[in-house]
């Protein structure tokens, strides 16, 4: 009981936390969603590879393998240096696509395609331990941090999105546009990740409710949280008194079978959200969409709408009356969603590009709403370190939804003579 008194008084920081979390979201993702955004000048650089395909395809691979090791040896891992190692290989990736740019001094060519290729690879690995490992310490917190991670990492993409019609308004003309723009964007991210390397290591552990909430999941037996506790300065012995003659030994925790096969609905609902919005997006959308009035706009209207309203949709959840929570209901709308695909489907062949970008804006922003339902729903009633691995879980299939999307995105490629 003594424990339930100390939670108002430490809860100082709920606000800082949500702003770090925010920016932690959008850093998970810039440097891949800068990668993604400037498409249009690997298209130009490397016009016989489609880059847009490819550099998603190898990315996934990475991304998923990457995060099954994780997730299936999540509770022996440090979630500090797991983290940090996440952000700080961002940040040097992102460094090597500016050096990669800089010293063939915008040259195409095979050599060059290979190297952003490996780049794409590293973003993946990075991003399995970020993403993971991030939602699974934010799910033992307040849901609202969840909240706060998933709309940083939508918006993530509505910022480049906003800077990359920036960039191509700005450098439109000039004989080297595409590329200013590419290198500009690239230096942003680099920046940007740089930025989340400090916040996650000296900010984050040393707000008053984040270490809260690691030494409350330490008492029910965490082993991950010891080096973000150590970073905020809390060491075992304080935490040793907090703990019951039952201590964290001690402690029970269902294993990672019985807490997917109590969740596996969940694990489906994010599987089927992400496959249905890779199929579609990004690739459909920057390839397939014919020619309209918009001209070479076109593509980057409709991605920048589908990230404006990605991140919209992460914020509806936060009005109590309008978040889904039954399970059924979401698996429901989760299912019906695939009617989208025949909807795209004759946009594209018969349709307006009014309706296509209302179509697109749809599917943002039930593809943020969804995400942020299930991922805050999901971990409630569980300890500490179950809510842990149950995020790690959670995020393997959300990975493993957007592979089987980005592979399934080859099918609109059918009967185009390829």
């Amino acid at each position: 009981m003594a424990e339930d008194n100390k939670v108002p008084v430490r809860l100082e920081g709920k606000y800082a936390a949500m702003l770090v979390c925010w920016l932690l979201g959008n850093g998970c993702l810039f440097s891949w969603n800068s990668m993604l955004t400037i498409e249009d000048y690997y298209v130009y650089l490397f016009p016989d590879y489609h880059p847009s395909r490819v550099l998603t395809l190898i990315y996934q691979p990475f991304a998923l393998g990457t995060l099954a090791i994780l997730a299936y040896n999540e509770a022996k891992m440090n979630t500090r240096k797991r983290n940090l190692f996440g952000y700080s290989l961002f940040f040097i990736s992102t460094l090597l696509v500016l050096v990669l740019d800089l010293a063939t001094s915008g040259k195409g060519g095979l050599g060059t395609f290979i190297g952003i290729c490996a780049i794409s690879g590293a973003f993946g690995v990075a991003d399995a331990h970020v993403q993971g490992g991030m939602i699974g310490d934010l799910a033992y917190m307040l849901p609202e941090f969840m909240q706060s991670f998933l709309a940083g990492l939508a918006a993530s993409g509505a910022l480049t999105s906003v800077l990359r019609l920036i960039t191509k308004a700005a450098f439109e003309n000039s004989k080297d546009g595409l590329r200013n723009g590419a290198i500009l964007f690239f230096s942003v991210s680099t920046f940007f990740e740089l930025l989340c390397v400090l916040l996650y290591a000296f900010v984050f552990p040393k707000l008053p409710i984040v270490k809260y909430y690691r030494a409350k999941a330490a008492s029910e037996g965490s082993k991950t949280v010891a080096g973000d506790l150590a970073a905020g300065g809390v060491y075992k012995q304080e935490g040793s008194e907090t703990k019951s003659k039952h201590g964290p030994e001690h402690v029970e925790r269902l294993n990672n079978k019985q807490l997917l096969l109590q969740n596996i609905d969940y694990a489906i609902d994010l599987f089927l959200i992400y496959a249905l919005t890779l199929s579609i997006f990004p690739g459909f959308l920057s390839e397939d969409t014919g020619s309209h009035s918009l001209g070479s706009w076109y593509a980057l209207v409709l991605i920048a709408m589908y990230n404006v309203w990605d991140l919209i949709g992460r914020y509806v959840p936060l009005i109590k009356c309008l978040k889904l929570e039954s399970r059924k209901g979401l698996m429901l709308v989760i299912l019906s969603r695939f009617l989208l695909i025949p909807a795209f489907y004759f946009t594209a062949k018969y349709g307006d590009q009014g309706w296509m970008i209302m179509l697109t804006s749809f599917l943002g922003l039930s593809n943020g709403y969804l995400t942020v339902c299930v991922l805050t729903s999901a971990p409630k009633g569980y300890k500490g370190p179950e809510q842990n691995a149950l995020g790690n879980l959670l995020v393997l299939f959300l990975l493993g939804g957007i592979f089987a999307g980005v592979t399934l995105d080859w099918l609109w490629l059918i009967g185009k003579g390829w």
